[in-house]
């Protein structure tokens, strides 16, 4: 049986600021198999990491831009994104109580001042520079940007990188995309998102042609993952931040556990 891989969640965004290549580098040096990341696209066609629709929660774009309410990514440039500070809000808001546990250094929290929204060229340049692996997220796009065609535009960014195919998974809960993207680029493995909702069960049968499937972990017991597996799927569960938890899901053969607490899954699965 092949060992479960520790998928950094956003980076790791429990010691550093989600989506940055502050959170990468923390995952990085976790031990993290490889990291995961969000793919937004600005006004202007620029392809960069974030995962909200709004600026609100990860950037101080209320207050650069007060005028600009509800500050949804898409309806920004590049250049106007590049002013916001991407990284104090996490000092402040200490999102998994890492800092008041004392596993964020001050050095860290002052580093952490002034971030930017980094572009996907610059975190795929970053992935290839430590020859790790990252699983980029083509996540639904928001007005105005709906029928943007980003499975392309992301494929020009990787040839600009000239990162090779093996460092790259691309996962989507829009299937179209990653049967659009099989298409292209079929030596780029693609990973079918399912488990949008909370509340509905899966529906395993509308992924059956997919071999590795990313599902909610909440809604895939660990005898489910024993049946998958034995079906000859690879799974991978997000997000798995409690070690218990994720030793149940080792044992029952998952393929990978998306976390945002890598530094404490690692020693888990080595």
């Amino acid at each position: 049986m092949n060992r479960t891989l520790v998928i950094a969640h956003r980076g790791a965004r429990s010691l550093a600021p989600e989506n940055t290549l502050a959170a990468a580098q923390k995952g990085y040096e976790a031990g993290a198999d490889l990291w995961e990341t969000d793919v937004g696209v600005t006004a202007d066609g620029v392809l960069i990491l974030f995962h909200d629709d709004s600026l609100k929660r990860t950037t101080n774009a209320p207050e650069v831009f007060p005028d600009r309410e509800p500050w949804t990514f898409a309806e920004f440039t590049f250049e106007e994104i590049e002013r916001l500070d991407a990284g104090s809000w996490f000092d402040w808001d200490d999102p998994f109580g890492q800092i008041a546990a004392g596993k964020v250094s001050p050095a860290d929290q002052a580093a952490y001042v002034g971030l930017r929204v980094p572009t996907v060229e610059e975190a795929l340049r970053f992935t290839k520079e430590r020859n790790w692996v990252v699983n980029i997220e083509l996540k639904k796009l928001p007005p105005p940007l709906e029928d943007f065609p980003v499975v392309p535009r992301f494929f020009e960014v990787m040839d600009q990188v000239g990162i090779a195919p093996e460092q790259v998974r691309l996962s989507s809960f829009q299937h179209h995309w990653l049967e659009e993207a099989r298409s292209l680029r079929p030596e780029v493995e693609v990973q079918a998102l399912v488990g949008y909702y909370r509340d509905r069960p899966i529906d395993w049968d509308a992924v059956a042609d997919y071999q590795t499937i990313n599902a909610r972990a909440t809604l895939t017991p660990p005898e489910k993952v024993r049946q998958l597996v034995a079906e000859g799927k690879k799974i991978n569960l997000f997000t798995v931040n409690d070690v218990d938890e994720a030793r149940s899901y080792v044992e029952a053969g998952v393929s990978g556990l998306f976390t945002d607490f890598p530094q404490d899954l690692v020693p888990l699965v080595r």
